[in-house]
């Protein structure tokens, strides 16, 4: 057995020497969940808006919802995992190549969304069809209406991501926290003015959500261009491309890009199937996501600072460091889980009260937050939290490959089945969905003790 694989389970170091602080860790990770709280709150507010203008608005809205989720998701990761680079820098103290790094994240990002939101809007019947098949006239009106304001967004989102990820690799969760705030009030009120006072239809979310993702971009640009920050970008409008730097960003980035971008596909897949099980399934699945999403929100914003936390330890030299914060991290999440999913569960009937719903439809969401409580506190974790390690060493191959792999055998497949076959309802593909969890929780833990995932350091003494 190699020496990386015998020492695996060791982390037995000298605490003095730690790079992360517990107050370190608070500063980095408090700012983050509050971040994501404002972030689903604003989700969740929208959700109640819409769902005053009847379940075709809530159904239209839902399903580009799925399809913004995907680029959202893939320009986060991109984001994320293009940073890991910068951190391993910063953490060998290389700083000048830190902040190139920075520079050509920022570029990629910027430059590809445009291409994408370009693509999106040329072809986007073709793309709803084939995503979602056949849709009633009056869900595809509302889709459609909110569709061609929101996809104006998508190159706010990546630049914004970026900046984000570039932030938290200096352990800063602070800056983000703040412009989320101010454009999350924004974009709430915005929408209750809108929808409420004007007595607009879908256009009413759309474009309040437009004009705060633009200020939180500008915001974001005012900042992460500023010198006095370890990391930032240059002031430059010419887009100057290093190779070998820009490759080993987007080794990082762009797999952990395809990988939730992929995810998020199947997602949409999976929603392509519940569009034919009836209006009420689609709400019941848009609402359940909307409420599940704060089981999960510790989660959430753990996996975005652990690739920063895991990056900076891998780049200093020290995989014990990188063992130590995993453990501590991991611990936390479930932890979290248990309080925030109990919530969830006690405050139920009142949330469920808020919705203007059927009683068929109540009890389908009620189903879903059950089951998903359980799955949540048992397994999401290790699913979701331990790859977050492997791409901050480096590793992003061996999670996108299993993310693809298990997406399509099992979320996706066996949401098929249990529907079509065991004829489950809506339910049948959230349970495919707890079953995904618990295979790449298991290839992510054999992973883990393989020691393969130390083999990647991309920045080399």
């Amino acid at each position: 057995m190699s020496y990386i694989s015998l020492n695996v389970f060791s982390t037995d170091i000298d605490k003095s020497e730690l790079l992360f602080s517990n107050k370190a860790l608070i500063y980095l990770f408090v700012p983050l969940v509050i971040s994501l709280l404002l972030e689903f709150v604003l989700g969740f507010a929208d959700s109640i808006m819409v769902s005053t203008l009847g379940e075709s608005a809530i159904s239209g809205v839902s399903l580009v919802d799925s399809l913004m989720q995907f680029l959202i998701f893939g320009f986060s990761a991109i984001g994320s995992g293009g940073a890991v680079i910068a951190g391993q820098y910063l953490g060998h103290k290389e700083i000048d190549k830190a902040c190139d790094s920075c520079n050509q994240l920022v570029w990629f990002a910027g430059l590809f969304s445009l291409a994408v939101m370009v693509f999106v809007y040329i072809f986007r019947t073709s793309i709803f069809t084939l995503l979602f098949g056949q849709i009633s006239a009056e869900v595809w009106a509302h889709a459609n209406t909110y569709l061609m304001i929101v996809m104006l967004t998508v190159p706010f989102i990546a630049v914004y991501n970026c900046g984000a990820a570039i932030f938290r690799t200096m352990g800063n969760a602070k800056i983000p926290m703040y412009i989320m705030a101010v454009c999350d009030i924004v974009n709430i009120l915005g929408n209750a003015y809108c929808i409420y006072y004007l007595g607009w239809g879908v256009e009413g979310v759309a474009i309040p959500t437009l004009i705060a993702r633009i200020i939180s971009t500008f915001i974001m640009l005012r900042f992460v261009l500023q010198e006095k920050y370890e990391l930032h970008i240059s002031r430059s409008l010419r887009p100057h491309f290093d190779k070998d730097l820009l490759k080993k960003v987007l080794n990082v980035g762009l797999p952990y890009g395809v990988e939730n971008g992929l995810f998020q596909l199947g997602r949409i897949l999976v929603m392509s199937l519940i569009s034919t099980l009836g209006t009420a399934a689609i709400a019941a699945n848009a609402v359940g996501n909307a409420i599940t999403i704060f089981g999960v929100l510790p989660g959430f914003a753990i996996n975005m600072g652990i690739t920063a936390v895991i990056s900076r330890c891998v780049g200093a030299g020290s995989f014990d460091q990188a063992k130590y914060y995993n453990k501590k991290l991991i611990a936390i999440v479930y932890i979290c889980h248990f309080f925030t999913n109990l919530a969830i569960l006690l405050l139920l009937p009142t949330i469920l009260g808020i919705y203007n719903m059927s009683d068929y439809t109540n009890s389908l969401v009620t189903q879903i937050i059950l089951w998903h409580t359980v799955f949540a506190i048992l397994v999401w974790p290790i699913a979701y939290t331990l790859p977050g390690t492997f791409r901050g060493a480096g590793d992003a191959r061996y999670p996108m490959y299993v993310s693809i792999a298990v997406m399509f055998l099992c979320r996706l497949g066996l949401a098929y089945i249990l529907v079509l076959y065991f004829d489950m309802n809506v339910i049948g593909t959230w349970f495919a969905m707890f079953i995904d969890w618990f295979v790449r929780a298991g290839l992510y833990v054999y992973r883990y003790f393989s020691g393969k995932w130390m083999e990647y350091r991309a920045v080399h003494d």
